[in-house]
Parts: C-alpha cells; sequence; structure tokens
C-alpha cells in the first residue's frame, strides 16, 4: 500500500477523474480482478491469516458431502464411462481434495472422471496445484468455463457467485437511477447517476435499491445451456436471499471484520449477496431444470452431515478433536438468522428429466 492509498485506489480516482464516475460493476471487476494489483490476482484470502474462511476449510465433512452428492449424480446419468468434473472458483482446492478423497468409495466414478478448475487467480492456481497435486485423477486448469470440453459435467460452485460484480439501482422519485463511484475532494465516494436509468418500471419507495447480478445470469444462463445440451448437474451454495427483494448488500471485509468499500481498493474482498431466484428464473428460461434453495445446514443434514460427524469423532484420538469436529458442523449448521446455516442456501441445475440431486428431494 502506497503513502496515499492502495495501487489501486490511485488507479481508480485517476480513471473517474478523466472518464467520470463508473459503476458498482466496473468498480468491483477492477477491484478483484485487475490483472497486476487485483484483490484475487495478488493473494491468498483465505483461513486466519487472509480475510475470510469458507465452508470447505472449516471442516473436511462439507466437501466429502459433495464428492458424494457428485457420485450420486454421475449414477443418475447413468454411470457414462466419461464425465468432467468441474469447480467454479476452487479455493485452494481443499474442497476437491475432500470430494475426490471421498469418491474413492466408488472406484468407477473416480475413473470416469476428468477434474476442471475454473480459475483466473495466479496465486490460488498455484495453491490449488499443490492441494491436488497427488488427486490421482486428470486435472485441468481454465480461465474460464466455456474453456471446459463438451461432454456430460457435474459443476460444484461453492462462494463463487457472490464474488460476481453487480450494479445497484436507487428508486428515486419513482425513478431508478444507477448507483456510481465518484469524486468528491479527491476521495472516493457513492452517488448517482444523473440520468434515469431506461427501461426500469418496478414499482419501489425512495431510497429503495435493486441489485442487479448480470454476470452471475451470464455464468447461469452458459451453465444451464450446457447442462440442458449435454446432460449433468450444478450445485451452487453460496449466502444470499431466496427470493427477488430490495436492499442494499455489497460489503467488504478484511481481516475477517467488515469494511468500507471504498476505504481499500484492491485489498479486501468485496461481495454482494446472491439472488437465487434470479439464478433460477435464468436457468429454467435457458433450459435446465431447477431445485431449491435449500439452507445450507437442511442441504447438509440431507446428506448426512451428523453421521459423518459422528464417524469422526469416533476415530479421534482425543476429546479436544472430537470438540473440534462438533464445533465445525454446528458453525456450517447454525440456523441462527446470521448463522452459515440459515445465511448460505443451495440450488441445484439439472438436465431436463433427471432424477432430483440428493438434498433437494422435498423442494419440488
Amino acid at each position: 500500500m502506497t503513502p496515499d492509498g492502495t495501487p489501486l485506489d490511485a488507479y481508480l480516482r485517476e480513471l473517474i477523474a478523466t472518464e467520470g464516475p463508473i459503476g458498482i460493476e466496473r468498480f468491483m471487476a477492477i477491484c478483484l480482478a485487475d490483472p497486476v494489483h487485483g484483490y484475487y490476482m495478488t493473494r491468498d484470502p483465505l483461513g486466519a491469516s487472509g480475510d475470510f474462511t469458507t465452508a470447505p476449510e472449516i471442516s473436511q465433512i462439507f466437501g466429502e458431502l459433495i464428492g458424494l452428492w457428485a457420485v450420486q449424480c454421475w449414477h443418475g446419468l447413468g454411470s457414462p464411462p466419461a464425465l468432467h468434473l468441474v469447480e467454479l472458483g476452487p479455493g485452494r482446492g481443499t474442497l476437491m481434495a475432500d470430494a475426490l478423497r471421498a469418491a474413492r468409495l466408488v472406484p468407477a466414478f473416480r475413473a470416469a472422471l476428468h477434474v476442471h478448475l475454473v480459475e483466473t487467480s495466479p496465486v490460488l492456481t498455484g495453491l490449488q496445484r499443490h492441494t491436488l497435486d497427488a488427486a490421482g485423477v486428470p486435472l485441468a486448469w481454465h480461465a474460464r468455463l466455456e474453456d471446459v470440453p463438451a461432454g456430460p459435467a457435474i459443476v460444484i460452485a461453492n462462494e463463487f457467485f457472490d464474488a460476481l460484480p453487480i450494479r445497484q439501482f436507487v428508486s428515486q422519485g419513482g425513478r431508478w437511477h444507477e448507483r456510481m463511484v465518484g469524486l468528491a475532494a479527491g476521495k472516493l465516494i457513492f452517488g448517482l447517476d444523473g440520468e434515469p436509468a431506461p427501461g426500469m418500471t418496478m414499482r419501489a419507495r425512495d431510497g429503495d435499491v435493486l441489485e442487479v447480478g448480470f454476470a452471475g445470469l451470464a455464468v447461469t444462463e452458459q451453465l444451464a445451456g450446457r447442462l440442458a445440451r449435454d446432460g449433468g448437474a450444478a450445485l451452487v451454495i453460496d449466502y444470499g436471499h431466496a427470493a427477488t427483494g430490495f436492499g442494499d448488500t455489497l460489503q467488504a471485509v478484511k481481516h475477517h471484520a467488515f469494511a468500507d468499500p471504498l476505504a481499500d481498493p484492491g485489498a479486501a474482498d468485496l461481495t454482494a449477496h446472491v439472488d437465487f431466484a434470479a439464478l433460477l428464473r435464468q436457468a429454467r428460461t435457458a433450459g435446465a431444470a431447477v431445485h431449491g434453495p435449500v439452507p445450507q445446514a437442511t442441504f447438509l443434514e440431507r446428506l448426512g452431515a451428523r453421521q459423518r460427524a459422528a464417524a469422526l469423532q469416533k476415530g479421534a484420538a482425543d476429546e479436544e478433536t472430537r470438540a473440534g469436529i462438533a464445533a465445525a458442523l454446528a458453525r456450517l449448521t447454525d440456523t441462527a438468522p446470521k448463522g452459515m446455516g440459515s445465511l448460505f442456501k443451495a440450488i441445484a441445475l439439472t438436465a431436463p428429466g433427471q432424477p432430483v440431486p440428493a438434498g433437494f428431494e422435498t423442494q419440488d
């Protein structure tokens, strides 16, 4: 960080001074994915020494259950002899490593796999290669989902959609105005576009904020179209809301605490809550069958999280380890209003006519 702020702070101030205010979508894209100074391009953000911790880093149970979920989907596809197992935004590779370990229970499934990691961060790609070095299955890395070869696929996206850029619109005087990032006294500030956004007719009260994740909708459309064409399933787990509504959910996280989204561009994580209803609408329109959303606690319990925790505790060497297993499971399935078990939700997409995936049986 420079004495005057982060390198991206200086870049953004110069950009806005030259071109004028920019939308939240462009601001997020620059902060997270700038090739030189973007947040995900320059660091490992996970764990105690990073800024946040994801479910696979909390407990091996999470990735193991998803691995067995993928096995069930493979059986539903008719157990094809070749299958692409794809993860979007694989973090350190922990989820995939745990999933593949659990899948050893079904040798024919592992023998069918070609694993694809869709990742843009060179730092995280290096960590994934290290984590999966002894995986024992063919591995490939891609920068984009569309680079994954055609064919039946099972796709996992855990805490992927929340980091995709969004646009925000604010209701004012019966019209919608896009929220922008501009400058005042040389500092980054939020403001509104003076011109109403075209084509927006949704009724709202003054001050209501509508978030639209066009980037996430584009990925969903592509993913659903692929599944409808080639067969397969996708599992999306993230934090967000089950119904489309109003609210400002843009947030920055730094050192495991909330921060000002404008304070340290490129040095803090930026996310927004996922609109699962919008993703499901887009997937259905693109030809996929949709399932969920299901709270994470319900989803994991239906897959056998408590039974797996009990088995791990039975094999634990000491009481401290047993207590750690219980604490991790409690964290993943906490149903308090802001607990992971309720705030995080799961949806699934499948090709039409495929069996309902495990964990979603009573949702359809």
